[in-house]
């Protein structure tokens, strides 16, 4: 066992919402909808995958185009030298580990820096039958990459990704969810942290009629630093929930939280839950978490609840923040009274709200695309 896996072993949640752990979906009884980590989500438009009844197989293709530095491995599930950092902590995330024969392993050698992003590509085919995926990308001791899942197409897909970042190594992760609006998409991405590592993990959900997303974080040495970003555009139909957990059980580790969401329509949805925990021996930690959404029609519901739970008094910084709302009239105001027409102001703040998360992006290519993605559900508000 090396010490990364012990590491995490050993750092088993005490947070009541993330007690259980468990490879078997059966034991994770089915969801009814009145437990605390599925009341928001619409279990009927789930296609049955939080359900014991069987699903026929669905179409879902990965392909992946790898920077000269980067290896790529298809390995079986039972293969031993696949990292065992995560365990699921619900019941789909489970049964996609028991549904996928397969992982996909994305490897960055040792003191290796990638010169290019690598782009994994998942494509769905067809919403009849139901996917799994397995991805996992380990990024070795000071070794520095930017990797791109892109999902893209129609399906019934759960998946899990599993992120390792070795000591001293540094990771750029973009996950994209640009599906069809007939798609339901339930994923968690749970990565490890090392020893003065660094990880920015960036999710930006467009598409899909249901998306689940559930990023976890957790250290395994001192001196790690995770940065969580998410931006989000929920149109009428669209469910979009992200639940976020950031485990902190070493000392003098940081991390950041911030995501951004708009909605419109009359059935948009979105939520958001922050879960960050600070283990009694993670002293020095240094932590905020903060969401903010634009309700951009009336009929439009964003949930948003922060939590944040201490165990140790020795901290640099903890703290939290949520808002929603609609577009301040004072800001529109102060354009239109320099001529510019209404239609046109909405534009610039709504520009302006998702700006800095959209320059952060460590691609340009997809700075672009993003933002005209965003132009394009303007348009749709004007039309």
């Amino acid at each position: 066992m090396s010490a990364l896996q012990g590491a995490v072993e050993t750092a088993a949640p005490v947070s009541r919402l993330h007690q259980r752990q468990s490879f078997d979906p059966a034991d994770f009884p089915v969801p009814t909808g009145r437990e605390e980590e599925w009341r928001f989500t619409p279990l009927r438009r789930l296609r049955g995958l939080a359900g014991d009844a069987p699903l026929p197989e669905g179409k879902v293709t990965v392909e992946c185009d790898p920077a000269p530095e980067v290896t790529i491995e298809h390995s079986e599930r039972s293969d031993p030298r696949l990292p065992r950092t995560m365990i699921p902590a619900d019941r789909v995330s489970a049964k996609a580990f028991a549904g996928a024969s397969e992982a996909l392993v994305v490897g960055v050698p040792a003191e290796a820096v990638a010169s290019r992003p690598t782009v994994v590509s998942v494509r769905g085919e067809d919403t009849a039958g139901a996917a799994f995926g397995r991805l996992v990308i380990n990024v070795a001791p000071m070794a520095s990459a930017v990797v791109v899942l892109d999902h893209a197409g129609s399906a019934t897909y759960a998946d899990n990704v599993e992120i390792v970042v070795g000591d001293g190594g540094s990771l750029s992760m973009v996950s994209i969810q640009d599906w069809a609006d007939d798609t339901v998409h339930l994923s968690h991405h749970h990565a490890t942290v090392g020893r003065d590592a660094r990880l920015r993990h960036t999710v930006v959900t467009l598409g899909g009629g249901l998306v689940r997303l559930a990023p976890s974080v957790r250290y395994a040495g001192a001196g790690g630093d995770a940065e969580l970003l998410g931006l989000y555009f929920a149109d009428s139909g669209q469910h979009l929930e992200h639940r976020l957990f950031v485990d902190h059980g070493q000392p003098q580790c940081r991390s950041r939280v911030e995501y951004k969401g708009a909605l419109q329509g009359e059935t948009a949805r979105t939520v958001w839950i922050g879960d960050v925990l600070i283990r009694p021996e993670a002293v020095g930690t240094d932590t905020y978490e903060r969401n903010r959404n634009l309700l951009l029609t009336d009929g439009a519901r964003a949930d948003s609840v922060p939590n944040l739970e201490i165990l140790t008094g020795e901290v640099v910084g903890a703290g939290h923040a949520s808002a929603s709302g609609r577009l301040e009239d004072e800001h529109l105001f102060y354009l239109m009274a320099r001529g510019i027409p209404l239609q046109a102001a909405r534009r610039l703040v709504i520009r302006g709200f998702f700006g800095q998360l959209i320059s952060k992006l460590d691609v340009p290519e997809l700075r672009d695309r993003v933002s005209e993605s965003i132009e394009t559900e303007l348009a749709r508000m004007e039309a």
